[in-house]
C-alpha cells in the first residue's frame, strides 16, 4: 500500500481520499467509500466519532476531492473559542463595535467563501449561536458584529463531533433543526479499537512523516503486534504521538515489545475510574485561593486522629496545581496541556473554568 502525506494538495493522478485516510480496515473503506460518494456534492456533512480517531482528516479527505479543492480549507474548533468571541469568530465584526476591537475583522465563514468551513466540537457550540449559525445556513449569508450590512457567503459546511448529539437533542442542549441542516450526509468514523487493522500501516505512515523530519525509527514485528492489541482510549492521535516520541527516545534503532511496553507506561494516565473519582471528589468545592508559586508537588498534610484533613479542598488544590502547571510547560497551549495531563481538551477546559484558570496572555 502506497502511503501518502496528510495535509498535502493532491497533484498527479493521486487519490485524494486515500492521502488522507490511512488504513486497510472494513471499517476505514466504509469511510473512504461514503467520502467519495459525498464529496463532489456541496451537501453538508456531520462527522461523529471519538475525540482523537481522525475526523479531521475525514473534512480534509471531502475538500479534497470535492470541486472546491483549489479553494481555501477553514477549520473553527467551536470548543475552544470563549463564549463571547465565537460570533466574532465566525461572522466578523466591525472597528469600534466591541471594547478591543480595534480594526475590522472578517470571520471564518468570509475566509471559507468558495472553499470548505469546518466546524469542529460542534456539540460544544453554545446555545444561543446555535440559533445565530442555523440562520446564516439557511440564509448563506453573515452580518458582522456591529455590521449593518450583510455579506453573502458560499461555503460548503463539515462539522465534527464525539458528543452524543441525539442525547443533547432530547436534553435541549442542541437544537434539534440545526442537527438535520448540518447532518445532510452523517459520516461515523469508528475508534482504532474497532480497527487494530489499521495500526499497522498508521505506523507505517506516520515513520515516513518522521523521516522527512529527520527522525528514523523502525518496529519489528513483535511491537507491531503488541501495539495492535493496544485498547488505544486516545485513538489515532495517541499512535501519532507514541510513534513521535518513539523517535525521540530510539532514534536509529529497532523497537521490539518491551520498548512499546515501557512507552504505553510512560503516558501517565490515571484510570478512567480514577479520573472519574477525583472529578466527583473536587465537583462541588469553593474556587481554591491562588496557589502563587506552589509546585505540584508540594508536601501532602499527615493524617492523623488530631489533625483531620479537608480532602475535597486538597483534591481540588492539587488539580488546580497541575492544570497551572502544565499550562507553564505548554505554554499556554490548552490541547498540549491536556496531553500532559491524560485528558481530553474539552474536559480540561471544563475544569478551568471550574477554578478561574485563565491561560496567561
Amino acid at each position: 500500500m502506497t502511503v501518502g502525506q496528510s495535509g498535502t494538495s493532491v497533484k498527479g493522478g493521486r487519490n485524494p481520499i486515500a492521502a488522507f485516510l490511512i488504513g486497510e480496515s472494513r471499517a476505514i473503506k466504509e469511510v473512504r467509500l461514503q467520502v467519495a460518494q459525498v464529496a463532489p456534492s456541496d451537501a453538508s456533512v456531520i462527522v461523529t466519532g471519538p475525540s482523537g480517531s481522525g475526523k479531521e482528516m475525514v473534512a480534509r479527505a471531502i475538500h479534497a476531492a470535492s470541486q472546491r479543492a483549489d479553494a481555501a480549507h477553514v477549520s473553527v474548533n467551536c470548543g475552544a473559542i470563549p463564549r463571547e468571541l465565537i460570533e466574532s469568530e465566525l461572522f466578523g465584526h466591525e472597528k469600534g463595535s466591541f471594547t478591543g476591537a480595534h480594526a475590522q475583522h472578517r470571520g471564518r465563514f468570509e475566509e471559507a467563501d468558495g472553499g470548505t468551513l469546518f466546524l469542529d466540537e460542534i456539540g460544544d457550540m453554545p446555545h444561543d449561536m446555535q440559533v445565530k449559525l442555523l440562520r446564516v445556513l439557511e440564509d448563506r449569508r453573515v452580518q458582522r458584529v456591529g455590521g449593518r450590512g450583510v455579506i453573502p457567503v458560499d461555503a460548503r459546511i463539515v462539522s465534527a463531533t464525539h458528543r452524543d448529539l441525539d442525547s443533547a437533542i432530547d436534553e435541549k442542549r442542541f437544537r434539534e433543526d440545526l442537527f438535520y441542516r448540518l447532518a445532510v450526509f452523517p459520516i461515523d468514523l469508528p475508534s482504532l479499537a474497532e480497527r487494530r487493522e489499521d495500526v499497522a500501516p498508521l505506523i507505517r505512515h506516520f515513520l515516513a512523516q518522521g523521516q522527512k523530519n529527520g527522525a528514523d525509527v523502525r518496529f519489528n514485528a513483535a511491537a507491531l503486534d503488541r501495539l495492535a492489541n493496544h485498547d488505544w482510549p486516545g485513538n489515532v492521535r495517541e499512535l501519532r504521538n507514541l510513534v513521535e516520541r518513539a523517535g525521540i527516545l530510539f532514534p536509529g534503532e529497532t523497537i521490539g515489545a518491551e520498548q512499546v511496553e515501557r512507552m504505553l507506561l510512560r503516558r501517565g494516565r490515571n484510570s478512567a475510574a480514577e479520573r472519574a473519582a477525583l472529578w466527583a471528589a473536587t465537583a462541588e468545592i469553593p474556587k481554591p485561593a491562588p496557589m502563587g508559586d506552589v509546585a505540584p508537588t508540594a508536601d501532602a498534610p499527615i493524617l492523623t486522629r488530631d489533625t483531620p484533613v479537608a480532602l475535597k479542598t486538597m483534591l481540588g488544590d492539587l488539580e488546580r496545581r497541575y492544570i497551572e502547571e502544565a499550562l507553564s510547560l505548554a505554554n499556554g497551549v490548552v490541547a498540549e496541556a491536556a496531553r500532559l495531563l491524560g485528558l481530553q481538551r474539552t474536559t480540561l477546559i471544563e475544569k478551568m473554568r471550574k477554578y478561574g484558570v485563565e491561560v496567561a496572555a
